[in-house]
C-alpha cells in the first residue's frame, strides 16, 4: 500500500496535466477544420461578383474572414505612391522576380479613402517607362480587386524607408500617413486590382494577388498530443519503478 500512497500526488498532477494536452490538442483540432472552412470558403468567394466594399460603418467589425473578398469600389485616384517590397517566384502575369507594388490612395465616391494595389512593378523598370506606370488613371473610375486586411510588421519584418515610401508589410495605416490620409477616414484594408486592370503597357501588372492562409493547427494537435503520450509514458515508468523497485545488488 505504501506505494499506491506516493504515487497518489504524482498521479493527480499527472491526469491534470494529460487532460490539458489533449484539449489543447483537440482544440487545435477544431481550430483546423475551421481554418479549412475559411480556406474553401475564401476560394469559392474569390471567383464570385464582386460586392460593394465595405464602408466605416463595418470596419470595427471586419476580421480574417474577409480577408480575399472581391470587392468593387467607385471613385477617383488621388496623388501620391507607397510602395510595398516583394518578389513574384509565380507570378500570374509575364513579369516576376523582384519588385514593388504601388499602392495608390482612392477617394471613393462616399467620401472615405483606401489605399488600392495597382499592381507589379519589376525591379529593373526604371526612367520614363517607370515614371508613366506609376500615373493612375484620371477621373472617376470603377475598380474592382481583392480586399486585403492590413498587416502589423513584427520583430523580423525590415524597417520602412518612409523617405522612398517603402515597406516591407501591407501596414496601411503607417502608409497613408505618410500619404497626408485622414486616419479616420482611412480603410483598415486595402484592394489588390484584378488583373484586368492592367494598362496597355503592362505595368504595373495587376491580379498578383497570393491567396495563402497560416494553417499549422494540424501540427500543433500533434505536438500536443505527442506531448501527452510522452506524459503517460514518463509517469507510467515512474509508477514501475515505485511499486517495483529493482533490489540493488550487494557484494560478496
Amino acid at each position: 500500500m505504501g506505494g499506491f500512497k506516493k504515487l497518489l500526488i504524482p498521479a493527480l498532477a499527472a491526469a491534470v496535466g494529460l487532460a490539458i494536452l489533449l484539449n489543447l490538442g483537440f482544440w487545435q483540432l477544431n481550430r483546423l477544420e475551421w481554418k479549412n472552412g475559411l480556406i474553401a470558403q475564401v476560394e469559392e468567394g474569390i471567383g464570385k461578383a464582386p460586392v460593394p466594399a465595405p464602408g466605416p460603418a463595418t470596419w470595427q467589425a471586419l476580421d480574417e474572414r474577409d480577408d480575399y473578398l472581391h470587392v468593387v469600389l467607385e471613385g477617383a485616384f488621388l496623388e501620391g505612391n507607397t510602395f510595398y517590397y516583394t518578389a513574384l517566384s509565380d507570378p500570374a502575369g509575364p513579369l516576376g522576380g523582384p519588385g514593388l507594388m504601388v499602392y495608390a490612395p482612392f477617394r471613393t465616391t462616399d467620401g472615405w479613402t483606401v489605399l488600392v494595389n495597382r499592381g507589379f512593378l519589376p525591379q529593373e523598370l526604371d526612367g520614363e517607362p517607370r515614371q508613366k506606370a506609376l500615373g493612375a488613371p484620371a477621373g472617376e473610375v470603377q475598380v474592382s480587386g481583392l480586399l486585403r486586411l492590413s498587416e502589423k510588421p513584427n520583430w523580423t519584418t525590415p524597417e520602412p524607408n518612409a523617405t522612398d515610401r517603402l515597406w516591407f508589410a501591407r501596414d496601411t495605416g503607417a502608409m497613408g500617413e505618410v500619404l497626408g490620409l485622414d486616419p479616420g477616414s482611412l480603410a483598415p484594408y486595402s484592394v489588390d486590382l484584378n488583373a484586368a486592370a492592367t494598362p496597355a503597357a503592362g505595368v504595373p501588372q495587376a491580379g498578383e494577388t497570393l491567396v495563402r492562409f497560416k494553417n499549422d493547427h494540424l501540427g500543433y494537435a500533434l505536438t500536443w498530443f505527442g506531448l501527452a503520450a510522452t506524459l503517460v509514458g514518463v509517469f507510467l515508468a515512474y509508477a514501475a519503478s515505485v511499486l517495483w523497485p529493482r533490489k540493488q545488488s550487494t557484494g560478496a
